[in-house]
C-alpha cells in the first residue's frame, strides 16, 4: 500500500512537471495587428442573369462543386425547390431564402451560397496603358489580365500599379494595404517590374467589380549644367537612381565642371518651392562619400568653374516651364 501511494505521488508530481513544461514550451499567441477591414467579401452585389452560382449543404450533395447559371429571367434550378427567382438578391438574402424554403422539407437546413462567376465587372483602368477606360468583363480576372485587356503598359509607365477597392468587396489581399481617408476604400500598390517578371506571382490578385487600377506615368530626374547630355531622364520602372547613374545617363562631365559644388534641387512636400542639397561629386566619384539617391522630379545641377547661383535659378525656371530641355528615355 505504501509503495502504491509513493508511486501515485510520483506520477502526480511527474504529470505536474510535464504540464508545467508544456505551458513553458508553448509559445504565446501572436498579437497580430490587423487592418480594420474585412478580408472576406461582404457581398452587396445583386445577383442577375448569367451569374454562375454554387450552393453547398449537407442535404444538397448532388449540387456540390456544380456551378449553376442564373437564366435570362433571373431564375435558377435548386434541388428540392425547383426554379427559384434570384435576380436582385444579395448572396446573404439568397441563402436566407433557400434555408427558409428548405425548412419545409429539412430540419434546420444550413445552405451556403458562393458566386463562382460574375456576369459583369465594370473595372476602371487608367493612366499609362494603351486603352484606358472602363472595361466590362466577365468571370474571374486577375490584375495582369485586366492590364492586358487595357492594351498593355505604355513605355512611359512608372514603377508601380495602384489598386483601389470598395470595402464591400473586402480588403485587397496585399501586404501593404491601407484604408483611404474616407474609410470606404482599401488601397494598395504592387511593383510593376516584379509582377511583369512573375517575381511576386501572389501579387497578381483577382480583380473585383468597381476596382480602379491606376498606372502612373514614370517620374523624371533632370541633369543640367556641365554635362555632355543635359536634360530630363525618365525613371521608367525605377523608383530612384543615384547621382552617378544620372551622370552616366548624361554621358559624363565636361572638362569645365566644378565637381565640388554640385547641387540637388528637391521639391518640398506640400510646397511649391525647392530646397538645395549640396553634393560633392568629386568625393562621390572617388568613393570618399557615399552615392546619393535622386528622387522623382529632382534636379542635379553641375556648375562650371565660373558658375553662379543665378545660372542655377535660370535652369530651374526652364524646367518649370518645360522649355529648352531634351527628354531622354533609358533603354
Amino acid at each position: 500500500m505504501r509503495i502504491t501511494r509513493v508511486v501515485s505521488a510520483g506520477l502526480a508530481v511527474l504529470l505536474v512537471a510535464i504540464s508545467a513544461a508544456a505551458q513553458v514550451a508553448s509559445p504565446p499567441e501572436a498579437n497580430h495587428t490587423k487592418v480594420k477591414c474585412d478580408s472576406q467579401v461582404r457581398s452587396t452585389y445583386l445577383l442577375g442573369p448569367d451569374d454562375q452560382i454554387e450552393i453547398f449543404g449537407p442535404e444538397l450533395d448532388d449540387l456540390a462543386n456544380k456551378p449553376t447559371p442564373v437564366d435570362e429571367n433571373g431564375d435558377m434550378y435548386v434541388h428540392l425547390l425547383g426554379r427559384v427567382h434570384v435576380a436582385g438578391l444579395t448572396v446573404q438574402q439568397f441563402e436566407q431564402e433557400l434555408n427558409k424554403r428548405l425548412s419545409t422539407y429539412i430540419r434546420q437546413p444550413q445552405v451556403a451560397v458562393n458566386i463562382k462567376e460574375l456576369r459583369s465587372q465594370p473595372v476602371s483602368v487608367v493612366g499609362a496603358v494603351n486603352a484606358p477606360g472602363v472595361h466590362q468583363v466577365q468571370g474571374h480576372k486577375t490584375l495582369l489580365e485586366m492590364i492586358s485587356m487595357a492594351g498593355g503598359i505604355r513605355s512611359d509607365a512608372g514603377y508601380s500599379i495602384r489598386i483601389t477597392r470598395q470595402l464591400e468587396w473586402g480588403c485587397i489581399p496585399l501586404p501593404k494595404v491601407a484604408l483611404d481617408a474616407s474609410g470606404r476604400f482599401s488601397v494598395a500598390e504592387v511593383n510593376l517590374k516584379k509582377i511583369m517578371e512573375a517575381k511576386d506571382p501572389e501579387d497578381n490578385i483577382q480583380i473585383f467589380p468597381h476596382d480602379v487600377i491606376s498606372v502612373p506615368k514614370a517620374e523624371m530626374v533632370y541633369v543640367i549644367g556641365e554635362v555632355r547630355r543635359s536634360g530630363g531622364f525618365v525613371l521608367g520602372e525605377h523608383e530612384s537612381i543615384s547621382v552617378l547613374q544620372a551622370l552616366s545617363l548624361a554621358e559624363g562631365l565636361n572638362g569645365t565642371a566644378d565637381t565640388r559644388h554640385g547641387r540637388i534641387l528637391r521639391l518640398k512636400r506640400d510646397a511649391d518651392q525647392r530646397e538645395e542639397l549640396a553634393v560633392d561629386v568629386k568625393d562621390v566619384l572617388t568613393g570618399k562619400k557615399p552615392d546619393v539617391a535622386l528622387q522623382g522630379d529632382d534636379i542635379l545641377f553641375i556648375p562650371g568653374s565660373t558658375g553662379k547661383k543665378a545660372a542655377l535659378r535660370a535652369i530651374e525656371a526652364a524646367i518649370q516651364t518645360g522649355t529648352g530641355l531634351a527628354i531622354w528615355r533609358t533603354p
